[in-house]
């Protein structure tokens, strides 16, 4: 279960718990408190929208400050719902890519959603780590999968070594989809309802079976309980919110 920062009502970040005991480790979801951002933005935005980039700064350093790392360490990306994965061997901002890897020491990757799946995963032996924005169609398009086995091809990583987190996206319940959307995804990762006359998908499901698919022991792999839509209060929900929304951030980084 992801642990709060602190025992405020309105923590800025919670933690992955399966991380704790990872000392060198520094990993964090945003929630939508303690920012600048107003109106449909409120307050911690920290990714693309209409907001002001003055204010998706100012939350930038804002969270990473209450984490103790260096804004300056951040290595982002431009994502694009695919499956493309960038290896970084520096901070910087990348462009068209939606999964990032590294092994190096002192840099901090992130991911930005708004209803996607985040999944962070950890190799301790060889210090590699992965941040992963998850669409549906990054989901189907096995993006889990593509970033673990990049991380066994470039650092050697041993899946069954490895812990993952899969983070706070839609809900179940709250992923009503047509069968254009549908038709992609297995039936264990999709219910008709015939009230509805739709079918409702499991991104959280579905992404961490890629981890268990990929090698991860279950034991290792921890679900966030929280809800974009069920949990709008403490996170933004592109669909919940009707697209006039903030982004959560998700990131990891070992520390240098």
């Amino acid at each position: 279960m992801l642990a709060s920062p602190t025992t405020d009502k309105h923590p800025i970040f919670r933690k992955p718990q399966i991380f704790n005991r990872f000392p060198e480790l520094v990993t964090a979801e945003s929630t939508r408190h303690g920012g600048v951002s107003t109106g449909y933005y409120s307050s911690l935005n920290l990714g693309g929208s209409q907001d002001t980039p003055e204010n998706i700064m100012q939350n930038n350093l804002i969270f990473f400050t209450a984490l103790g790392v260096p804004f300056e360490t951040v290595a982002k990306a431009h994502q694009v719902h695919g499956t493309d994965i960038v290896t970084v061997t520096k901070a910087d901002r990348f462009e068209g890519f939606d999964a990032l890897v590294t092994n190096v020491r002192g840099i901090q990757l992130a991911v930005t959603v708004a209803d996607c799946t985040p999944i962070l995963i950890y190799d301790p032996v060889t210090g590699a780590v992965a941040a992963i924005h998850a669409g549906w169609r990054g989901t189907v398009g096995g993006i889990v999968e593509k970033t673990v086995a990049t991380m066994q091809t470039n650092y050697g990583t041993r899946p069954s070594d490895c812990a993952g987190y899969v983070g706070t996206c839609i809900d179940e319940c709250s992923f009503e989809v047509g069968d254009d959307v549908a038709r992609h995804f297995t039936e264990g990762y999709k219910r008709w309802d015939e009230s509805a006359g739709k079918f409702f998908v499991d991104l959280k499901a579905a992404n961490r079976d890629q981890l268990v698919k990929s090698g991860l022991k279950p034991a290792n792999i921890e679900v966030s309980p929280y809800s974009t839509v069920l949990h709008n209060h403490d996170y933004f929900s592109h669909r919940a919110e009707k697209g006039f929304t903030g982004r959560l951030l998700v990131t990891i980084g070992r520390i240098s």
